[in-house]
């Protein structure tokens, strides 16, 4: 049986850069654990203190496929590059007609650099346009495929 697993991203706005991802991902919201009827109300259950309760988000795959985000508050900046990254599979993947999959992508990146992203490079494969590295508003690096 496969073990449960998270991606968290440590970051300054956790709200804000849930947001970012719940656009790039089609994610939501998480909703409370049962029997809360808000994030707020399992928090003070918990004793959590309230100037903490925005110190993050926390979204999931809608459809129950992929793994749970969550963004949790740090002091620090990002300092260095990724180690690992996401890649926002847009295009349908490569095994998608390279004339359907090209546009997903640019489309998508349109959108997400509207949303704050900024493009680091496009990359090519057999000489023509193939992915398109990124990063996040908070300078997390990930590409559009």
């Amino acid at each position: 049986m496969p073990t449960r697993w998270t991606v968290t991203f440590d970051c300054a706005r956790p709200a804000l850069l849930a947001e970012f991802w719940a656009l790039a991902l089609g994610y939501v919201p998480k909703p409370p654990p049962a029997g809360f009827g808000s994030w707020e109300e399992w928090f003070a259950h918990h004793g959590v203190p309230e100037e903490e309760w925005d110190d993050g988000a926390y979204l999931c795959d809608p459809d129950g496929v992929g793994p749970a985000l969550s963004f949790l508050k740090v002091p620090e900046p990002k300092s260095a590059k990724n180690r690992v990254h996401l890649d926002v599979q847009a295009g349908g993947g490569r095994e998608t007609p390279w004339e359907v999959r090209w546009p997903r992508v640019v489309e998508t990146v349109a959108r997400l650099t509207a949303a704050g992203a900024e493009v680091v490079r496009e990359h090519e494969m057999d000489g023509r346009p193939d992915h398109m590295e990124m990063t996040d508003p908070e300078g997390n690096e990930f590409c559009v495929v």
